[in-house]
């Protein structure tokens, strides 16, 4: 089953740059939200691992030396008010400051055997995608696509990358931004289903969840942080007050 995710990180705008990773705007690197791996650009290399996404590559960063201890500074004393002055009157509240609102949403893009071609049914999913993604700040949008057991890695390879570029071009027919969408094929390397058996009808209808693309959407949305709700008080009770006497049971 393939995965449509809806997410928000800080705002900003992603873009596909000379470096080894996607980042986000805020410099981030961006993760794949259904294997939890860094996204590599086209660029990627070994020379250009880091420890968050490939520790075993990445040079082992020098000892920092130990900060100097900082003593702390006085307080200063608080301004005695003058004899006869007015108090300050009150200020307002502030009004509650925005929130980043996140959201994850999943659908299913499934493709027939040996196709590229985005069937109704996925349409729908994607139609649906694209609607709730109104009110949403776009960043990117990550289409990954995948495909069966049968048939060469280098063919499959190419078919994955085929289908995740036919998804991008769904979406672009809907209005989503081009620049915005990010490719990639991971051809048969990463099955959701296996089956056994030879080359059969049977087979090939086993094997349809495999002949995805994964979709991931990353934005952000506003809203409105809730004032925390205080507790009710009770009442109390007045002094010398007798407590209410409960009706004797009838037998």
């Amino acid at each position: 089953m393939s995965a449509i995710a809806l997410c928000a990180v800080s705002a900003g705008v992603f873009a596909q740059t000379p470096n080894g990773y996607l980042r986000d705007s805020s410099g981030a690197v961006v993760r794949a939200q259904n294997y939890g791996t860094c996204v590599r650009t086209g660029y990627w290399a070994p020379s250009m691992a880091i420890a968050e996404c490939d520790p075993d590559l990445a040079p082992k960063p020098a000892a920092k030396p130990k900060p100097e201890a900082v003593k702390p500074k006085p307080k200063p004393e608080a301004a005695k008010p003058k004899p006869g002055a007015k108090p300050e009157a009150a200020k307002p509240k502030p009004k509650p400051a925005p929130v980043i609102e996140k959201v994850t949403l999943q659908a299913d893009a499934l493709f027939d055997f040996d196709k590229a071609v985005v069937k109704p049914d996925a349409r729908k999913r994607l139609d649906g995608l694209v609607a709730r993604m109104k009110g949403v700040n776009l960043e990117v949008v990550i289409a990954v696509g995948h495909t069966d057991r049968i048939g060469s890695d280098a063919y499959n390879q190419k078919l994955s990358v085929r289908r995740a570029e036919a998804v991008k071009a769904y979406l672009v027919s809907k209005g989503v931004a081009a620049n915005r969408i990010y490719t990639e094929g991971k051809g048969k390397r990463q099955p959701v289903k296996n089956c056994t058996g030879g080359v059969s009808k049977a087979l090939i209808a086993c094997l349809e969840p495999n002949r995805r693309v994964e979709v991931e959407v990353v934005g952000t949305r506003a809203g409105v942080a809730k004032p925390e709700a205080k507790p009710e008080a009770k009442p109390e009770a007045k002094p010398g007050a007798k407590p209410e006497a409960k009706p004797a049971a009838r037998r």
